[in-house]
């Protein structure tokens, strides 16, 4: 414990304010020049005994020392005895008795002579029980009354209320201990659970000073320790972990102390117009940005490791003054570890001995929604072995699968990489991550530092794959519900500033470090040239949205140009959505967003009007073929026999369908005998998001009024279609439809029913009617006029129609009733459902294919928007 310096001036003799202010004056010149030889520690108790002396000096100039009934105790910081240059002066003036009108104006002099004295002061003055029934109602005052230390007055009034303060019924260990935790909870919300914003607040954002105090607090109430150092004797911190803590505070202290003399005043935020001068002050160089990144690198990782220490902490009073782990039951999940309620618990102190189970930790976080934290003496052994680490996690095999298998989790990006992040195993494992912990972002536009931003962005992207947030950015949930390998755009997010603060283009650096991953971790070719793509264009599209006229047909092909095909377009439409709203939560709008949405759609448009690359296919293609081989292998599928049926196939096909659906397709095909009959395939389980339905059959006039008709009959909404036929001229279409409750279709009795319907509307070649459905009273609110537009093709034999309508039931149905009776054949289709808004895309013909005259093309038009337009009314 560092002792007070002693001021070499004395309290003037003669009263007078100016006289005071002086002495204020030259106090202050002194703790400046003092701040370069001598430590915080000394410095803080050096003030807070000036003001000792400067108090009771004015308690005997106002007679106050003469009203035997008055006491004055410092509380709070003050009455621990450590006062920041500016910081605050908590008083309190205990009464023994109701106080005279004279007591009451000797008071008010005095209190209105240290505001004069610009000191800031917050007091209160109160009985005894007043004290403790305030401080029983309210969590705070009881913590200040804790920390109480006598200045002067009547001693007795002091010692009685002391203690009555220490009795264990004026706040019950368990009771505090809890209201202390509930506090710390609401005052890290507030910050949005982080300690990595821009602009931090030394003393409350999590990590920060008042961490600490809680753990200080909580040890005094329960184990009744005067020092923190004590905590070890009581063996929940080791010496290296005391030791550590105190050199975390050491550092927050000097930051604090040099904030006040440049802003001087009392301020704990470090703000950008501080940051220079408080660098230069703590040494760090006056070199600009250089210093203040070097200073708040050290910020961010001493603020990581006091988060660790108080969550470790805390969780050991927990079991201590709750008792909590005893009521625990213990589910083991493999030799390494074990769920203890709602912690994951190491089961073996040598457990990280083997470098790949850490990664196993972080993979059984995932694969168990129940678990929300580690266990602390886990948090300790994970701890002690990062400092030992020699290289990086990513050098083992093991830790490489594993890494792999979390990126790929359904539940990976939730509780897991917040827990990887918060305890260092993010730069741990890549040494890339490690450049960016801490690493400052100049800009008013971001809020925290990279590896923040960059955490929130994976948290961003994983909400778009939660149910309860379907309805926040619902294009971005169809989008990745359809995502072949969602964990292509977690890598890219983790990527796409990865190579900040390291000088040059960040995104063509980070592009050199996915490709490097890649190639580490035995990603395809294609995979990895997509990540590649992603991290080197992750700020294109919001360029283009934010600084280009989107409504300029040439800014839209410029950009299709540069994306090449709609499955870039969809991981970077997700991507840029996270990225954007993961720098500051204040400058996300729906200006902003709705930018964004219509770059996409008409992007989208300009794609499935002829855009698209063949060349750019090609890689994917061969892919999807590969493995589609591969598990028709596993199935016991002859090879020679899939040839023959593939050689019907457009590559088209390859490219749209995964190989899972290929593979499905593949293998029922080749045990389909009568080809004069329809193949209805209908998943049982939801596949991409839905119900997948896949209808091959002879290709015919009004085939897609009929099974959108045959789909209306069941009451299923269709979520997406895809209408193609292969060189044999037999059609190939699939249908994602839901129960119009939004869930899959699963009920065995449903499916066939449907299955039938198909099979029936298709063979008995019925009429494409369909039951009027009930409207959707939700739509009411929307108006999306109908609106169609025929577009110029490549193909002269074949007409592009776009159509945009609200998305009432049944629209499909009219869509297709409307092509029938219109004597229309389609071709190909894509139908996209945003929100309230359809927007399908059709190549059609007439009956005798040809493409369509301006003149039927004006009787389409017409009759369509007759027909969506009553149905929409109706």
């Amino acid at each position: 414990m560092s002792t007070a310096l002693a001021f070499d001036k004395t309290i003037p003799g003669q009263f007078t304010l100016d006289s005071y202010k002086k002495y204020f004056s030259d106090f202050l010149e002194w703790l400046k020049v003092a701040a370069d030889s001598h430590t915080v520690a000394s410095l803080v108790r050096s003030r807070a005994h000036f003001i000792d002396e400067v108090l009771q000096a004015l308690w005997q100039h106002f007679d106050l020392a003469s009203q035997k009934q008055l006491t004055l105790i410092a509380v709070g910081g003050y009455g621990r005895g450590e006062l920041h240059p500016f910081s605050d002066v908590d008083l309190l003036i205990l009464t023994g008795a109701k106080l005279s009108p004279l007591q009451q104006e000797q008071i008010g002099k005095f209190i209105t002579m240290l505001w004069d004295l610009r000191l800031e002061v917050g007091h209160s003055v109160r009985t005894i029980k007043e004290s403790l029934s305030l401080g029983r109602d309210d969590i705070t005052i009881a913590t200040n009354l804790m920390e109480m230390r006598y200045l002067c007055g009547n001693s007795t009034l002091f010692n009685e209320l002391q203690l009555e303060v220490s009795k264990d019924n004026f706040w019950p260990s368990k009771d505090f201990f809890q209201a202390k935790r509930h506090e710390q909870q609401g005052r890290h919300a507030q910050y949005h659970g982080t300690a990595y914003n821009l602009e931090p607040n030394l003393k409350a954002n999590p990590g920060g000073l008042r961490d600490i105090q809680t753990i200080g607090w909580v040890a005094k109430k329960h184990f009744r320790t005067r020092t923190m150092h004590e905590l070890v004797a009581h063996q929940y911190l080791t010496e290296d972990e005391y030791q550590e803590l105190m050199e975390c505070e050491a550092y927050l202290w000097q930051m604090r102390f040099a904030l006040h003399l440049e802003a001087g005043r009392n301020e704990n935020r470090i703000l950008f117009d501080y940051q220079p001068s408080v660098a230069r002050r703590l040494g760090f160089g006056d070199d600009g940005k250089a210093s203040v990144e070097r200073m708040m690198k050290r910020f961010f990782l001493t603020v990581q490791r006091v988060s660790e220490l108080n969550d470790m902490l805390l969780q050991h009073f927990e079991g201590s003054i709750l008792k909590s782990h005893s009521k625990f039951k213990v589910q083991p999940l493999d030799d390494s570890f074990e769920i203890q309620g709602h912690l994951i618990s190491a089961t073996d102190k040598a457990v990280f001995a083997r470098r790949e189970n850490i990664l196993k930790l972080f993979w059984h976080i995932a694969n168990h929604s129940q678990i929300d934290g580690i266990h602390s003496e886990t948090i300790r052994l994970l701890r002690q072995v990062r400092r030992r680490l020699m290289g990086d996690l990513q050098d083992y095999a093991g830790c490489r699968q594993l890494f792999m298998a979390i990126m790929r989790h359904p539940r990976g990006m939730d509780r897991a990489i917040t827990l990887m992040h918060r305890h260092g195993i993010l730069a741990a494992y890549l040494p890339q991550w490690r450049n960016i912990v801490g690493q400052m972002q100049f800009d008013l536009f971001h809020a925290y530092t990279v590896d923040e931003h960059t955490h929130r962005v994976l948290k961003n992207l994983h909400r778009y794959s939660e149910p309860e947030f379907a309805g926040e950015f619902p294009l971005c949930t169809d989008i990745v519900k359809r995502l072949e390998k969602p964990e292509l755009l977690y890598l890219a997010g983790i990527f796409h500033d990865i190579a900040k603060g390291r000088g040059g283009d960040h995104s063509d650096l980070g592009a050199m470090d996915a490709r490097e991953f890649g190639k580490l971790h035995k990603l395809s070719e294609f995979d990895t040239k997509l990540i590649v793509w992603l991290v080197e264009q992750h700020l294109l599209m919001s360029v283009t949205a934010q600084r280009r006229d989107i409504h300029d047909p040439s800014v839209i092909a410029e950009f299709a140009e540069k994306v090449r095909d709609e499955t870039r377009l969809n991981y970077l439409y997700c991507l840029t959505l996270a990225d954007i709203r993961a720098t500051n939560d204040n400058l996300w709008n729906d200006w902003k967003g709705s930018l964004l949405r219509e770059l996409y759609l008409g992007t989208q448009k300009a794609f499935r009007r002829g855009l698209e690359k063949p060349m750019d296919l090609r890689d994917q293609i061969r892919e999807h073929q590969t493995e589609a081989l591969r598990l028709l292998a596993e199935m016991g599928i002859d090879g020679e026999k899939i040839s023959p049926l593939w050689s019907k196939f457009k590559a088209d096909y390859f490219a749209r369908y995964n190989p899972r659906l290929i593979a499905w397709h593949t293998e029922n095909l080749l045990q389909h005998t009568d080809f004069t009959k329809p193949m209805v395939l209908i998943s049982p389980t939801a596949l991409r998001g839905g119900t997948q339905i896949f209808v091959y059959t002879a290709d015919q006039p009004n085939l897609f009024a009929r099974m959108v008709a045959a789909l209306d009959s069941k009451k299923v909404s269709i979520y997406d279609a895809q209408i193609m036929t292969n060189k044999d001229g037999y059609a190939m279409d699939t249908f994602v439809v839901l129960e119009q409750n939004g869930a899959a279709v699963t009920a065995s009795s449903r499916i066939n029913s449907i299955k039938t319907a198909l099979e029936t509307y298709i063979s008995n070649q019925l009429p494409p009617e369909r039951n009027k459905a009930r409207p959707n009273k939700q739509l009411k609110a929307f108006h999306v006029p109908p609106k169609v537009v025929f577009l110029p093709g490549k193909n002269k034999q074949r007409t592009m129609l776009e159509l945009a309508a609200l998305d009432t039931p049944g629209l499909l149905a009219d869509i297709g009733q409307v092509f029938s009776q219109c004597e229309i054949n389609i071709h190909a289709a894509k139908i996209t459902t945003i929100g309230e808004r359809a927007e399908d895309f059709f190549m059609i013909s007439t009956r005798q294919d040809e493409a369509l005259s301006s003149e039927q093309q004006s009787q389409l038009r017409r009759v369509l928007v007759d027909q969506l337009t009553h149905a929409t009314e109706g």
